[in-house]
């Protein structure tokens, strides 16, 4: 949201921007959420942040350094509301298509919150969507909007951190003697299907010769809130099928990790496995390929967007097999994580650099107060 100066918010000639955001935790929305308020924020906007659950001990660093004001479960409405202010909108992905309606008690449930969904979000000024395909549902989704076109805004990323972070030693993270090592990133939610990577890993172990397997390891490494149950019993499940699989000493959890350890398994991981389907963007693959980490992604979505196929990673069906393929080409040719590394922070910086983000975000913020 933005809004001319008031006279209980003045922090000088540029415009405030108020930024409403439901749960500032670890995730990519959240991250996009913090990127483009620092994106605003060093162009001399004033920035503030409010939402209804922050954890400074579960976040992103960056966020620390930010107004953040926690409002717990009611919004200052009436404040809000005392004179028009712009907003800005910008779609993820419809908040109604995330909710499953397996039941009418659900459908009668929600049926008011959709509605309110869609009528609010037409209110908005301006609409934004992080992709392609994030706009093509857009259209689909509020069959009332149609006559809305939103812009396109990629997510950046926010090189500052990886610039400057140095890579710690993986100590206890991974067994000695192993030379090929795959990273998953990605919530311990059931939607990122973090079950293909290891379904993918059975089938790899049929692939290889012995002395190659035993060289293989994996990292799950994902976003995970105790008060999340979903968090909890997926975590859980994704455990007992590395145990049924005999997969034990060839993959390891790491939960709620710091950016510093997320860089460090960057830096040394062989490809990381983006498993989502139909993902609204994923600014994952664009840390990766950042970091000069190949992709191996699922083909849909946003990564149809962000990885150039066979430049920068691998884009497969969402099957095990098709993902044990992709895998194999980097351990029967280990020099193509050079190869694609390079080409993927070219793509990074040429496409999604944190200098076009903030110019073009100024501007669009810039134009609602003109």
């Amino acid at each position: 949201m933005a809004e001319k100066q008031g006279q209980d918010w003045d922090p000088g000639p540029q415009p405030s921007v108020l930024f409403l955001h439901p749960d500032l935790g670890v995730g990519g929305a959240e991250r996009l959420v913090l990127d483009a308020a620092l994106a605003l924020q060093a162009r001399g906007c004033g920035v503030k942040i409010w939402t209804a659950h922050y954890d400074p001990g579960h976040c992103f660093a960056e966020s620390r350094e930010l107004p953040v004001r926690c409002v717990g479960d009611r919004l200052a409405l009436f404040k809000l509301a005392r004179r028009r202010k712009k907003i800005l909108f910008y779609c993820h992905f419809p908040d109604l298509l995330l909710t499953k309606r397996d039941s009418l008690l659900k459908r009668l449930y929600r049926a008011p919150i959709d509605w309110l969904e869609e009528y609010t979000t037409g209110m908005a000024d301006c609409i934004l969507v992080n992709s392609r395909f994030t706009a093509a549902i857009f259209k689909e989704t509020f069959k009332s909007l149609s006559h809305i076109d939103p812009d396109v805004l990629y997510p950046s990323l926010n090189v500052t951190s990886f610039d400057s972070a140095v890579p710690e030693k993986l100590d206890g993270l991974v067994p000695e003697g192993k030379k090929f090592v795959f990273l998953s990133i990605n919530r311990y939610e059931r939607k990122k299907n973090l079950s293909l990577a290891l379904q993918a890993l059975v089938q790899l172990r049929g692939r290889l010769a012995s002395q190659d397997w035993e060289r293989v390891h994996l990292i799950i490494a994902g976003g995970y809130d105790e008060r999340v149950l979903e968090n909890v019993e997926h975590y859980q499940e994704l455990k007992e099928m590395v145990q049924q699989s005999d997969l034990g000493q060839y993959v390891t959890f790491l939960r709620s990790f710091s950016d510093k350890q997320k860089i460090s398994l960057l830096h040394d991981c062989t490809c990381v496995l983006y498993t989502p389907s139909n993902e609204h963007f994923g600014i994952v693959p664009l840390e990766a390929m950042y970091m000069q980490c190949p992709v191996i992604a699922v083909n849909s979505g946003g990564p149809l967007e962000s990885i150039v196929q066979g430049v920068t990673g691998f884009l497969c069906e969402p099957d095990p097999v098709h993902f044990s393929e992709a895998i194999e080409k980097f351990i029967h040719e280990p020099s193509l994580k050079a190869k694609m590394g390079l080409a993927g922070r070219a793509r990074v910086q040429e496409k999604f650099s944190s200098e076009a983000f903030t110019e073009q975000l100024y501007q669009y913020v810039t134009k609602l107060l003109v």
